[in-house]
């Protein structure tokens, strides 16, 4: 698909991160996954897990040629509920390879919401190695934080700069 998925992995399904997405996306098509409203379990070697929400998120994942993961900074580090998904992408390299062979090529992005502008060092590192473990493009990251319910004036050249990025490469 042209337009974008957003995965959302925050605590907050209507929290910083939301409105920060919805401000990047306010005049784009885009859709949306919030991960508050699966089941997925934690990996595991021997794969117990497979009757849970997981495999049917990737098999919509990758009908779309843009995947954005949004995350708030939580302990310098992505959400857990966004780690936990991005484990279970083992699942894709074993049991259904099919899947993870059908990320290649595709776009990934982040976009991450803090309290402030002060991004970790490393933070992007799981991103980037995994979209090259997947073959993927990585087209890139936005880091912005929202004050008092709302994206500061200084946040809005960011988004600016992160759209036009992502819909030059939008295929």
């Amino acid at each position: 698909m042209n337009q974008p998925l957003v995965i959302l992995g925050s605590s907050r399904s209507e929290g910083n991160t939301r409105l920060l997405v919805e401000t990047i996306f306010k005049d784009t098509a885009f859709d949306i996954i919030d991960l508050n409203e699966y089941n997925i379990h934690y990996y595991t070697y021997d794969n117990r897990h497979t009757d849970d929400d997981f495999l049917q998120l990737a098999e919509r994942m990758i009908r779309y040629d843009t995947i954005i993961f949004a995350t708030p900074v939580y302990w310098y580090a992505m959400s857990a509920i966004l780690k936990t998904f991005f484990d279970r992408i083992t699942d894709l390299l074993t049991i259904r390879k099919d899947l993870g062979r059908a990320l290649k090529g595709k776009m990934m992005y982040l976009i991450s919401c803090g309290s402030d502008d002060d991004l970790p060092e490393g933070f992007t590192v799981p991103f980037e190695a995994s979209a090259t473990y997947l073959n993927m493009q990585y087209g890139g990251s936005i880091h912005a934080w929202v004050e008092h319910g709302e994206i500061p004036v200084e946040v809005e050249d960011r988004i600016n700069v992160f759209k036009k990025s992502v819909i030059i490469n939008d295929k």
